[in-house]
């Protein structure tokens, strides 16, 4: 398991700014994922502003919940508390299938832990909600902070695109953030920032 604080600047893009901006630094790893998530049907998880989720990668798994920071180190920027655990890729796919199969979902490990310590017998009530697949790319920005670039679809067949900078250190997330705003043209508003990628999944959800 690993837990760790997460603190980010998250930017909805124009496509034609995202493939200009993502394309004009070193690229660090470029690949693909699958995201699967959990909630029960009454909201339970997102009334407490929590994302749980099950991550498929080409050779690897993971389970996560992102929980609120308790004791926040700032304001500005998206911060969280996100747990993980780690699944091996056969596993994964037995668990997401069992999920699309079956009625409700029960998480083992710390994430299941975690669930039944704070929730109770309420976790028993989680289902697979909703899914998203992401094209991401991790590049080294300016100052070696790294960049994220996903281009995300949804169920529903529509596709958006994300720019994230994430760092232990605030001061460094806004003056990159300031840099490529200026270079890119493009503006963090309340529409395009800081969008939960769970909440945009549950707005996607197949109309079928």
């Amino acid at each position: 398991m690993s837990k760790d604080r997460e603190i980010e600047a998250k930017t909805i893009l124009a496509k034609n700014v995202y493939q200009k901006i993502s394309k004009a630094f070193p690229i660090k790893e470029d690949f693909q994922q699958a995201n699967y998530y959990f909630d029960t049907d009454d909201n339970l998880l997102k009334k407490h502003n929590i994302g749980c989720r099950i991550r498929i990668f080409s050779d690897h798994a993971e389970q996560t919940l992102k929980v609120p920071d308790p004791r926040p180190v700032q304001k500005k920027f998206h911060e969280v508390i996100e747990i993980n655990d780690k699944l091996k890729l056969e596993e994964a796919n037995s668990l997401i299938k069992k999920a699309q199969t079956n009625d409700y979902f029960i998480f083992q490990g710390n994430i299941g832990q975690y669930l039944s310590k704070h929730f109770a017998d309420k976790q028993k009530k989680l289902r697979l909600q909703t899914w998203s697949k992401t094209h991401r790319i991790l590049a080294n920005g300016p100052e070696n902070c790294e960049l994220t670039f996903d281009a995300t679809s949804y169920p529903d067949g529509f596709e958006d695109y994300e720019f994230e900078i994430e760092n232990t250190n605030p001061t460094l997330i806004k003056k990159i953030l300031i840099q490529l705003e200026k270079k890119y043209g493009f503006k963090q508003t309340a529409n395009n920032t800081n969008q939960n990628k769970i909440a945009r999944a549950y707005n996607h959800r197949s109309k079928n």
